[in-house]
């Protein structure tokens, strides 16, 4: 059960529920609102943060949906993984590609560019101080700088908000392998039931 109280839409302040559509809001979305809507305020900068960041997206969908996933793989946040977005299939994300998330430095399907998006989300994820000038000297190798900044934010978020996700608990309204808290680590790829998102 979600550790904290969630507060339906009905309940929202104005301006949150202004901004917002319950119907269109993915379980992530929705339950992660229904939480942040104890603080209205917070709510309402998370909603348009994220606009604004999906916005300005230059970074390729596919890309970052694998590394949005190998990350949520690390975070454990089961609704993270539970999820994937219309967009990142429209770009190539299919299951088959995901399955290679389980070992992205062999996988064949995968450019050099994503390889290295996936290893800088993990990094992020599980050793950020190993993000060394080497490091970021290899990334500008095949990213621009202002990529740089859109792959570590979106990477810090989706850590950030990932872990929070999984601390909260937010599980009941993912299909059935993402609610057993007891069969210890889930991973996004190999699964037969996901959330499927417009």
């Amino acid at each position: 059960m979600t550790r904290i109280t969630m507060i339906e839409h009905e309940g929202w302040n104005e301006e949150l529920r202004a901004l917002t559509n319950p119907e269109a809001l993915i379980p992530l979305e929705r339950g992660t609102l229904r939480i942040m809507a104890h603080k209205p305020a917070t709510a309402v900068g998370f909603v348009k943060f994220f606009s604004a960041l999906r916005a300005e997206r230059t970074l390729p969908e596919r890309l970052t949906e694998l590394m949005r996933l190998r990350i949520a793989f690390h975070n454990q946040c089961r609704s993270c993984m539970a999820v994937r977005y219309a967009t990142a299939a429209e770009d190539g994300v299919d299951e088959a590609l995901v399955c290679s998330l389980e070992r992205p430095a062999e996988a064949e399907n995968l450019s050099e560019r994503e390889k290295l998006a996936i290893d800088y989300g993990e990094r992020l994820a599980t050793n950020h101080l190993s993000i060394d000038d080497a490091y970021t000297a290899k990334l500008k190798q095949h990213f621009t700088e202002a990529e740089v900044v859109e792959l570590g934010i979106f990477a810090a978020t989706c850590v950030g908000f990932g872990r929070l996700g999984a601390s909260w608990d937010m599980v009941e309204e993912l299909p059935k392998a993402f609610q057993d808290r007891d069969g210890g680590p889930v991973a996004p790829w190999g699964q037969a039931e996901l959330v499927g998102v417009r």
